[in-house]
């Protein structure tokens, strides 16, 4: 293997050439990223760099001279098209042809959008930089921003803009934010503090279009008709895998890139982060993450399957997910497998803090915990990790653990 190309530049894709080199490969390692950046980080978007409170150049990865040191052919600008398996080459917008041994694609996803938004000042999505950087340019006190969707991106910018002293409304299709993610219990707990921080939240509405004047947007016709006024709208409706690029090449693609348990989604080509769906022997299913620790960890089990030496040399990427928000005063944390939870029980909640524990068939899935230390939720990751069955795992002392204890 003398030319391993990877396809974005994000969190995902720097990682995993990081890993191609600390693994001692001394091939060629070719970086396409459709941005102009240097590989950026992406979670301070909806805080630090929203608030003002970084600077763009704080959420660089790394350096120049830090990538440089990495000897990467690195394609800054440019967007991926097309891939020929047959041939082993990734089309570039440009019409360039680079041929690989090995293929990981690290697209990522891209935000959902309403219809005939296009063109119009003041609606806004938020995933790059640029996104980012045009929404902070808008938000300051007084201003009035309707966010369609009540998901982590759009309570974290809710967040950030009540902190500014905008007014903000969020719209939210289900009758309980998040619910579908973390439960109705966690979800009821958000919506009070948001709530509390004097967000209008309206749930069991969506948003029918929005209204412009001279193509500037004025508000938003929600589908309950009461028009609501709006200086910015955020359309935050969820995310759509970046695989447009792969039709064609003969690689299944459903709801992401398909991976079996290696993260290879066939012989030579891997996924990494947002954009792969793949089967995670540790919970029996297959899964898409859309969590930056994910995207990291990721990386390093596929750099080094790719290198081995042989098929049988591989390892199974068998994480226990982990994910963090950072809301008001609050850190949001959760490990496991969350979505499509059989049960969620509440083994401590107070004006606070709050730990809810999920189960899916016989066994403990995931844990997430609003308000409490990280060391207290390493022994809940631990009985994930173990496959912990429910009834043993909720029986521990719970207390204990919201307290700071870690469990056994």
């Amino acid at each position: 293997m003398k030319r391993i190309v990877i396809v974005g530049a994000s969190a995902g894709g720097l990682a995993t050439a990081e890993a191609l080199r600390r693994f001692g490969y001394e091939g060629t390692v070719t970086l396409v990223g459709d941005e102009p950046y240097l590989p950026y980080d992406r979670p301070p978007l909806s805080k630090q760099i929203l608030s003002g409170e970084w600077q763009p150049d704080r959420i660089q990865l790394r350096g120049r001279s830090e990538l440089d040191s990495l000897g990467l052919d690195l394609r800054l600008g440019m967007r991926a098209t097309g891939l020929d398996m047959a041939a082993r080459t990734v089309t570039l917008a440009d019409g360039t042809l680079v041929r690989y041994d090995g293929l990981v694609v690290a697209t990522g996803v891209r935000p959902r959008v309403l219809p005939d938004c296009e063109g119009v000042a003041g609606v806004h999505t938020l995933r790059t930089l640029d996104d980012a950087l045009a929404l902070k340019a808008r938000l300051r006190a007084g201003r009035r921003l309707v966010i369609v969707g009540a998901g982590f991106v759009g309570a974290e910018v809710a967040a950030v803009a009540r902190g500014l002293g905008a007014e903000v409304t969020v719209l939210e299709a289900g009758p309980v934010p998040l619910a579908q993610a973390v439960g109705e219990q966690a979800g009821r707990f958000l919506a009070r503090i948001h709530r509390d921080h004097g967000v209008a939240l309206r749930t069991g509405v969506t948003a029918a279009g929005v209204l412009s004047s001279g193509r500037e947007v004025t508000g938003v016709i929600p589908s309950d008709g009461r028009v609501i006024p709006a200086d910015d709208v955020l359309i935050a409706i969820g995310s759509l895998p970046n695989t447009d690029w792969l039709d064609g090449s003969g690689l299944t693609v459903d709801n992401g890139l398909v991976c079996d348990e290696f993260s290879a989604a066939a012989p030579g080509v891997y996924a990494v982060g947002d954009v792969a769906r793949w089967y995670n022997p540790l919970f029996g299913t297959a899964m898409r993450v859309e969590h930056r620790t994910h995207a990291a960890e990721q990386a390093v089990a596929v750099a080094r399957n790719l290198l081995a030496p042989e098929p049988g040399l591989r390892r199974p990427f068998a994480p226990v997910p982990y994910f963090w928000s950072d809301q008001y005063e609050m850190k949001i944390q959760a490990y496991g497998h969350l979505h499509g939870h059989d049960e969620a029980v509440v083994v401590h909640e107070d004006s606070r803090g709050l730990l809810v524990a999920y189960r899916t068939d016989d066994r403990l899935s995931g844990v997430l915990a609003v308000g409490v230390p990280p060391k207290a939720l390493r022994g809940w990751r631990s009985l994930i990790a173990a496959g912990t069955t429910w009834h043993h795992a909720v029986s521990k002392a719970a207390d204990a653990a919201f307290a700071g204890t870690a469990l056994p």
